[in-house]
């Protein structure tokens, strides 16, 4: 099944995003500095200057934007930015994997442009204050919030780890992270993710072509393929958020491979059975 949404072609697909106001879908590319989404007109995008890679949003007009510099304010009619909160001045990193939380925040992670080991980390933005969560993360991922439970998730790709961490009553972490899944015996490596209507977790997969859904006890339920093997970042939407979106990526692929993966790059959806949450507003100040 393709179940292609967009046949644009990302480099690097990312940020899947669920505008639950607006009821529409924005993706990124994060190589080609892009937000995407598509609209009653046709497809449109935004251009940046530097990578852009996670969403927030902020009202019905206003996205909050994770760059390689910080968090932007984004006018989505006129195009204008406004600087939040920056992340200390470092060229060679870039923002990747990020999401709202339930209490208004914002968590997003850092990382080398080229992978460098243990180079990132994972920060979180909440009324006015930028605070750095975990260093050295290596590659940070998977960033998603079961609101019920309390619980942030987070990985890192490279190690093939998935993490999560109670939160107190202002979506601070209180505990120590403890360890959801490790991919390693599996030889999969956790991209994007998502939290569910029932608590599951759903988990990009990158180069498996797949989206995996996880109980709360770490077993897995079901997965959904599509047709592109580098699966990024899922997200939940549509009118009652039983639709699966999943963003996909060719970055690392042959020119000779590219050719026999057509469908790498675009962005996927797929009606399921599970239903989403809707994603949370990002409060400024």
């Amino acid at each position: 099944m393709n179940d292609i949404f967009d046949q644009r072609r990302c480099e690097l697909g990312e940020g899947a995003f669920w505008h639950p106001e607006r009821q529409q879908f924005f993706w990124f590319d994060i190589v080609g500095n892009l937000l995407l989404s598509l609209e009653a007109g046709g497809p449109r995008q935004w251009q940046f200057e530097e990578n852009v890679s996670a969403a927030g949003w902020i009202s019905g007009q206003e996205l909050l934007i994770a760059s390689e510099t910080g968090l932007w304010r984004l006018d989505l009619a006129s195009g204008q930015r406004e600087l939040v909160a920056s992340f200390p001045s470092e060229p060679r990193l870039r923002s990747n994997d990020g999401r709202a939380d339930p209490w208004g925040g914002f968590w997003i992670g850092t990382m080398g442009k080229r992978s460098e080991a243990e180079a990132g980390a994972i920060w979180r933005y909440y009324r006015g204050e930028m605070r750095r969560l975990y260093p050295g993360i290596s590659i940070p991922n998977a960033i998603c919030f079961d609101a019920g439970r309390s619980l942030a998730y987070f990985a890192d790709t490279r190690l093939k780890k998935i993490w999560h961490v109670r939160l107190d009553g202002h979506g601070w972490p209180e505990e120590d992270p403890e360890l959801f899944l490790d991919l390693n015996a599996a030889g999969l490596s956790p991209d994007g993710a998502v939290i569910d209507a029932q608590g599951n977790f759903w988990n990009a997969q990158w180069g498996a072509h797949r989206v995996a859904c996880y109980g709360a006890n770490g077993e897995e339920i079901t997965a959904e393929h599509f047709d592109a093997a580098r699966i990024s970042c899922p997200a939940f939407g549509g009118a009652n958020l039983y639709t699966l979106f999943a963003t996909s990526a060719f970055q690392g692929v042959t020119a000779e491979a590219q050719l026999a993966e057509p469908h790498a790059g675009m962005t996927f959806s797929r009606l399921t059975k599970f239903q989403g949450v809707a994603e949370p507003r990002v409060i400024l100040g």
